[in-house]
Parts: structure tokens; sequence; C-alpha cells
């Protein structure tokens, strides 16, 4: 147990770590390719950060644990806005902009409603339906790279300017260690997480939804209370929602294309997938109630309390 339990921790390390530099190096890179600070902003970044999460889907399931797969990216986006939202509105006050309701918000829906239908139908995730995840995935993009350009003005701080100057051997290294700390990071967690599992005589999907999704969310936690703690607003309510359309619509979509999901368990279906889509429902609501636009501590811990309730059913359970 205490092994698996340490190749847990160096998992969570190592997936921190690859997450780091794949972001830096594929940021470098876009700036090498020429493209616009914007377009890098909205989707290299989001594909990056979305990175843990796809490679630890994937390592589940090429090794046979497709519920470790699914229950990865359904208690990452639980996690997401639960624990990672909540956490964040807590430290301060988020303002919510338009763009919430009237695209994000609802593609995210959407994605999540697909997800749901897909495994509802016949309890697997088929190479066919990953192809129409992808294919969502880039219309999103091109609408969303459409919409950005005629708010040009308030783009995109996240980006850092000075990886314009990185030489390219630094970025060949960047790039060999995220690639080599993801892949590593996702075999020992994939391992510890199965172990773990088995000596607490809990399915893999229970360890999936909380230990290996809090793990593969924690790049989002830390960047969210740092950019609360300093004030600034690069993390937002739709960063957050873009990583949670980004992990079901190219995490799942790429690794179904992959090696199909074939559902095991069926709690996901019977209950832990209407978390995740009353999660994501609930935000509607609160963007409006009682005080419109803002996400404030009160509306903060009301999610992160929901997030505690559902991680402790989980175990009960």
């Amino acid at each position: 147990m205490t092994q698996s339990i340490f190749f847990v921790i160096i998992g969570f390390v190592l997936l921190v770590v690859g997450g780091e530099f794949l972001v830096r190096s594929s940021v470098a890179l876009s700036f090498r390719l020429k493209l616009s600070k914007m377009v890098i902003g909205l989707t290299v970044v989001s594909f990056a950060t979305s990175a843990p999460e796809l490679l630890v889907s994937l390592q589940a399931a090429l090794e046979g644990s497709a519920d470790l797969a699914l229950s990865n990216v359904i208690g990452s986006n639980i996690a997401n806005i639960g624990l990672v939202l909540g956490i964040t509105a807590l430290i301060g006050p988020l303002a919510i902009d338009k763009d919430f309701y009237r695209f994000n918000w609802p593609v995210m829906i959407i994605m999540s409603l697909a997800l749901y239908i897909f495994l509802k139908t016949d309890t697997i995730l088929t190479r066919v339906e990953g192809g129409i995840l992808l294919v969502s995935l880039l219309v999103y993009l091109f609408l969303l790279i459409r919409r950005a350009r005629k708010h040009a003005d308030t783009m995109i701080d996240e980006v850092d300017d000075t990886l314009e100057k990185v030489s390219g051997f630094k970025m060949i290294v960047w790039l060999l260690i995220g690639g080599l700390s993801l892949y590593f990071g996702s075999e020992f967690l994939v391992d510890g997480a199965k172990n773990i599992a088995q000596r607490m005589e809990v399915s893999e999907a229970v360890i999936g939804l909380t230990m290996v999704a809090i793990g593969t969310s924690v790049p989002e936690l830390a960047a969210s209370v740092i950019a609360a703690l300093k004030q600034e607003k690069a993390i937002s309510l739709g960063n957050l929602i873009g990583s949670n359309i980004f992990n079901i619509a190219s995490v799942l979509g790429l690794t179904s294309i992959i090696q199909p999901i074939v559902l095991k368990d069926v709690r996901l279906m019977n209950v832990d997938i209407f978390w995740m889509l009353g999660f994501a429902l609930i935000l509607l609501p609160l963007a409006f109630i009682p005080k419109r636009m803002v996400l404030g501590r009160t509306k903060g811990f009301l999610i992160f309390a929901g997030y505690c309730v559902f991680v402790a059913l989980v175990f009960i359970k």
C-alpha cells in the first residue's frame, strides 16, 4: 500500500512538471509558427493543460481499465467546478462575462449530454463517437477564435511573451522533459491507483473519480489559486469551462479513437455522470441569483460544499 501511494504521489508530481514544460514548449513552438497570441491562448494552452488527463485516460484504457479512463474525465470535470472554481471563488469574487451563458456554458452542456447519450446507448464509447467528439471540438475552436477576434483588445494575459525568444534547443529539451514526465507520470499514477483500489477493495472508478481526478486537476487548481491571490483576471470561469469541454471532446475523443472505452461500472452511468451534469447545470442559476454576473464567496462555498458531499458519497457507496 505504501509503495502504491508513493507511485501515485510521484505520478502527480511528474504530471504537474510535464504539463508545465509541455505548455512552455508548445507556446514557444507556436510563436515560431507565427500563430497569434490569441490563438495560442485559446487553443495551444488549452490542449497542453489537458495533457495530464489525456495521458492518464489513454494509459488506463490501453491497460484495460476503461472505468479509470472514464472516471478520470468525469471526476476532473466535477473537480474543476466543485473544487477549483469553489476554492477560487472563496478566495475572491469572480466576475462572469456574457460569453459564459451565450457560448461557453451551452457548449459544455451539449458536450456533457452527448457523452451521456453515447454511453447510455450501448455502454461503449466507440471510435465513431470519439471522432464525433473531436470534430465537435474543432467546430467549437473555430467559433471560439472567430468570436474572440471581435474582442481582440481584451485578449489574452495567460500567454507568456518571453517564450517568443526561446532558442530551438531549449524548446526541444522542454518538449522532451514534458513528454517523458507525462508518460511516466501517467504510468505511475495509473498503476498506483489500480493497486490502491484493489487494496481498499473499491472499484477503479472510485479512485478515478477522486484521487486521480483531483491529481490531474492540480495544475488548474494551482493556477487559479495563484491568480485569485494576485487578484488577476487571467484564470476565469471561461478557462475552467473550456477545460471541461477539452476533457470530454479531446481526452475521451482521442482515447476512444485509439482504444474504444467499454463501461463496466454502472455506477458511473447511474450516479456520477449526473453529478457532472448537475455541477455544470447549477452554474447558470448561480450566475444570476442573487447577485447577477458575480460568483462570490457564498456561491463558492456552496459549490465547494457540494463537491465535499460528492466525494463523501463516492466512498460511502
